[in-house]
């Protein structure tokens, strides 16, 4: 599954470009077609308000209007209450748990569709399109992704509203220094050694980063720490608080072959 079969996507940066470590050297922002046009009212809402905890109210306020999560106990039909309640919210959550879980797949496949990334990983390495992982992967994918309303278009405006987000809090910030405690780097895919502890890996479509290196420390002896342009954060807990545990300092951040610094203890 390499760069010669990269799907197309729906964003206005080819796969090719994104999945390279010169994207990352050199970020440029990333928008999904059609979801700030779609929206426009509620990022023009946003413009008028100064308090960065008013947004994030209207961006909970705006996704139970529009897709009508809160509203699961009214409906008559056990499908239909499943349906509303699984609201990105739950997706967030069971990724944190596991990120090979059923949630797990559902965002990959929403960063496949959009961003052309297909994952490398699923419960094991991904060989191909016909390898167990992979066949697990879509299966998860498609099964979660019909019990749900909309979800993928939920995580379109979450990405487009943490993308607000970020720019509007750190204007001029192309990307962020974040770090991803490992256990070992035999469990990744090397694709260079340009120089010193300085490595390119091929990393997942999605994958769990944190702004805090003791926080990273604590899931392996050994972390990567990367440049992470900011058009490649999915996800902030900082940026819509109350989503993840108290305490836990995630990001999601969208893969490709990255160049990290490896540090160990």
């Amino acid at each position: 599954m390499g760069a010669d079969t990269l799907p197309v996507n729906r964003c206005d940066q080819p796969p090719w470009v994104i999945a390279s470590p010169r994207f990352n050297r050199h970020p440029l922002p990333l928008e999904i077609q059609g979801v700030r046009r779609a929206h426009q009212s509620f990022f023009s809402r946003l413009e008028n308000l100064a308090d960065p905890a008013g947004r994030q109210r209207c961006f909970r306020d705006y996704i139970d209007l529009v897709f009508q999560t809160g509203k699961w106990r009214r409906e008559t039909t056990p499908l239909g209450r499943r349906s509303l309640r699984n609201s990105y919210l739950r997706f967030l959550r069971g990724w944190m748990l596991d990120a090979s879980s059923a949630e797990g797949a559902v965002l990959k496949g929403w960063v496949e569709s959009r961003f052309g990334l297909p994952p490398v990983f699923h419960a094991g390495w991904i060989e191909g399109i016909d390898s167990r992982e992979y066949l697990l992967y879509l299966a998860e994918r498609m099964r979660e992704s019909t019990r749900t309303n909309a979800v993928e278009a939920q995580f379109d405006l979450l990405y487009e509203f943490v993308q607000y987000e970020l720019r509007r809090r750190h204007p001029g910030v192309p990307s962020f220094l974040l770090y991803r405690g490992i256990r070992n780097l035999a469990d990744y895919r090397v694709i260079g050694n340009p120089d010193g502890n300085r490595t390119v890996v091929r990393l997942n479509n999605l994958n769990s980063f944190s702004s805090r290196l003791d926080h990273a420390w604590q899931f392996g002896g050994n972390l990567f720490e990367a440049d992470v342009p900011a058009a490649k954060i999915f996800f902030r807990t900082d940026l819509l608080p109350g989503v993840l545990p108290k305490g836990e300092e995630e990001a999601m951040v969208i893969g490709g072959d990255f160049e990290v610094t490896v540090r160990s203890y």
